[in-house]
């Protein structure tokens, strides 16, 4: 069997992309930037291809709406042309409808800026997770999604190793365990981490090529 590190190396050089870096959000523990990702995280937590979702989240940048003010204003057939300009098309009417409620509890219950929510939830994972799901449309799956990528900017929650990630460690022949694969990975950043594991285990040729290079 493969060296672990030899495989985390590979696999984080070839397939460590985050899903927000290559949705074309630069994260930082800003309110635009985390908005992005929270609607990034919505889009991938339905049943259709990521690259269709990152596609979607770019286009509804393009159109402007970046901040949840700009959402919640935009008209809702703005909303799904945007969404159907990415490729989103199979659930762009209930996803338009969701962003634009979505938009509108961030702002009348945080003031626009997810920071608020952390601190409401001071720093307890099960408890962002379920203030996260307050949002229309993300559920279990999407609060991990988010949570996974945020974890650069919120320390205090990583290493976030969720099922899925640790579903992608099972693939590759890793440990199981959080603390294990962090160790196993040196100074690579959680996010990017998870982001790798989670490619891994959606993805059979992701797994394949990492092992076949790690050989």
């Amino acid at each position: 069997m493969a060296d672990g590190k030899r495989v985390l190396r590979e696999l984080v050089a070839a397939h460590g992309q985050t899903y927000a870096a290559e949705a074309g959000i630069t994260l930082k523990d800003t309110p635009q930037p985390l908005y992005r990702l929270l609607v990034l995280s919505l889009l991938l937590s339905a049943r259709i291809r990521g690259s269709v979702a990152v596609a979607a989240a770019r286009e509804l940048h393009r159109a402007g709406l970046r901040d949840p003010r700009r959402m919640a204003g935009a008209d809702w057939q703005e909303r799904v042309d945007a969404l159907g300009r990415g490729g989103y098309r199979r659930y762009d009417e209930r996803t338009a409808t969701q962003l634009g409620e979505g938009a509108e509890l961030l702002t009348e219950r945080w003031g626009g800026d997810l920071r608020r929510l952390r601190a409401e939830a001071d720093g307890e994972v099960p408890e962002l997770r379920r203030l996260l799901q307050e949002f229309p449309g993300i559920g279990p799956a999407g609060a991990d999604i988010f949570l996974r990528e945020v974890q650069d900017v919120w320390p205090e929650i990583a290493p976030c190793l969720d099922r899925k990630t640790l579903a992608g460690a099972e693939r590759l022949g890793l440990p199981k365990d959080p603390d294990r694969l962090t160790k196993l990975a040196g100074d690579t950043r959680p996010a990017v981490l998870a982001a790798a594991l989670v490619r891994a285990a959606i993805d059979d040729e992701v797994a394949e090529d990492t092992l076949r290079r790690a050989g």
